[in-house]
């Protein structure tokens, strides 16, 4: 059961709203474990939509478009377990460590977002201790029911115009300080018809990877996060044209990379 520490107000998310994060297929006999820490642009009703006109809470800002479709689409693909947030990353942002001034942001992207602003250490403490902690302490403890050391593989999408700039990269492979899966995985994408490049439109000086030092880095564990152009999975076609894609290159990396630890 949730506690409230005596530093929060309130609690944030009321008991229809809860949980906070959700672990599918936990039973997966897949070695790898899918994350998913945008996949929701659920606000809870107690931040009254943080203030947001309507096109910002549609918008990617709200949440990583896509990506859950394509994470459950790929955790079908490598019987894998997912793991991810059910809450929008304007209320609190599971891919950055509650010091991160970003992870709940003032401004995201173009929008402005009234219900971030001016907020009291209490009000901060709730979103981290019911938006991050159970996110964070969920992912642990599939993790930890692993038989063996799973491959740590997070999901995400980005938009094809940031800033006014358009993005030509379709695929995106990110690491942190182990690139062993990111490169296997890079390898890979050159004969998928994809246009790839590694650490973009995103890397690690941008502060995005957090989950892969949390649960990735610290266990030892081989990690990566994939970045897919949004506009490649905003329907149900070209979700299945990319789980298409990604899931042969996914598994055969995992297969190495497992084999390797094994030997």
């Amino acid at each position: 059961m949730l506690h409230m520490s005596a530093n929060t107000e309130s609690f944030l998310l009321s008991d229809l709203e809860r949980p906070a994060a959700c672990a599918l297929n936990v039973r997966g006999q897949g070695q790898a474990i899918l994350v998913c820490e945008h996949a929701s642009r659920f606000v809870p009703d107690s931040l009254n939509g943080l203030g947001l006109s309507d096109e910002a809470a549609r918008s990617h800002a709200a949440w990583d478009i896509g990506a859950l479709e394509l994470s459950v689409e790929l955790m079908r693909a490598l019987d894998a377990p997912l793991v991810h947030s059910r809450v929008s990353r304007l209320a609190y942002d599971c891919n950055r460590p509650p010091s991160a001034p970003d992870a709940i942001p003032p401004k995201s992207e173009r929008f402005d977002v009234p219900g971030n602003n001016d907020l009291s250490n209490a009000q901060r403490t709730a979103r981290v201790i019911e938006v991050y902690e159970p996110f964070r302490d969920l992912l642990s403890q599939t993790l930890d029911t692993r038989p063996a050391p799973p491959v740590l593989i997070t999901i995400h999408s980005f938009t094809p115009i940031y800033r006014g700039e358009r993005r030509t990269v379709e695929l995106g492979i990110l690491h942190d300080t182990d690139d062993r899966a990111a490169q296997l995985l890079l390898k890979a994408a050159q004969s998928s018809g994809l246009n790839t490049a590694l650490n973009e439109p995103y890397s690690a000086t941008d502060g995005v990877t957090h989950t892969l030092r949390e649960h990735g880095l610290k266990r030892g564990l081989p990690n990566v996060m994939i970045e897919v152009r949004n506009d490649l999975i905003d329907t149900p076609a070209g979700v299945n044209r990319i789980s298409g894609l990604l899931a042969p290159m996914l598994a055969q990396m995992v297969k190495q990379l497992t084999t390797e630890a094994a030997e």
